[in-house]
């Protein structure tokens, strides 16, 4: 059997019928970090008319597994596929949707489906910032990066929800090179130090940090050197595929925290 045509709705048709095309009372909210100039950055939705910032989500149609509306999601937001995508935790509480940072219904809906209790699944996702062209949906005014120490106050628990995937994201260093969806194809050892730096939001000693990513043995060092740097400008690396996949499958311990 297979999937029924998606449907386009309208704003008004989404909050007054979306019920009868998406699962009710379960969402699914997606934290897309990113990195660039030096900066750990969070993909953020600007609603129309409120000028509120939001998390990029969405919901679950009827016939479809929740990870594949959440690639869908990621992939509308992003235009990439084959993006590191991580389920992180379940937001359960009964209050979470009727704060005061809340979306209301356009007018004419007196009571909407979405005002209904929301149980959300969190996802984070890594992506390569240069790769990423992002892009608002219906409900949004624009789509941007933001600095993830200048997050504005975001609507619902949008926050609570930033702040445990960045908690998830930084239990998993050891056993996830992050750098590798993160970073571009090529990175110098103090670009790689300074992404774990700004996750971990704090120093590490260079010498330490470079003992022990490098004996992972998950990098190969480039004969090139980084363009535009000083006379001794430092090496540039790249992630062994073979060698990655390999420590992937035996599980990794960087002992980095």
């Amino acid at each position: 059997m297979g999937k029924a045509k998606r449907p386009k709705l309208s704003t008004h048709e989404f909050f007054e019928k979306g019920h009868l095309h998406y699962l009710t009372h379960i969402s699914i909210d997606n934290v897309i970090f990113g990195f660039h100039d030096n900066q750990l950055k969070v993909l953020l939705l600007e609603w129309k008319e409120t000028h509120r910032w939001c998390l990029p989500g969405g919901f679950i149609f009827a016939d479809e597994h929740i990870e594949e509306a959440a690639i869908r999601s990621l992939k509308s937001r992003t235009g990439l596929d084959n993006i590191y995508l991580q389920q992180f935790y379940a937001f359960g509480d009964p209050n979470r949707e009727r704060t005061k940072h809340g979306i209301s219904p356009p007018a004419g809906i007196k009571k909407s489906w979405l005002s209904e209790r929301f149980i959300t699944v969190g996802y984070y996702a890594l992506v390569e910032f240069s790769k990423v062209v992002p892009k608002p949906d219906e409900f949004s005014e624009s789509c941007q990066w933001w600095d993830i120490e200048k997050v504005p106050t975001l609507i619902l628990d949008h926050n609570h929800i930033l702040e445990k995937a960045l908690q998830s994201l930084r239990l998993n260093l050891n056993d996830y090179p992050v750098g590798k969806d993160l970073l571009p194809q090529k990175f110098t050892m103090p670009e790689l130090q300074r992404l774990y730096e700004t996750i971990l939001g704090k120093q590490l000693d260079r010498r330490n940090f470079q003992k022990k990513i490098l004996a992972l043995d998950i990098l190969e060092r480039l004969n090139e050197r980084k363009q535009g740097g000083a006379h001794k400008a430092p090496f540039l690396y790249k992630f062994d595929q073979r060698k990655y996949e390999k420590a992937m499958k035996q599980g990794l311990k960087f002992g980095l925290q």
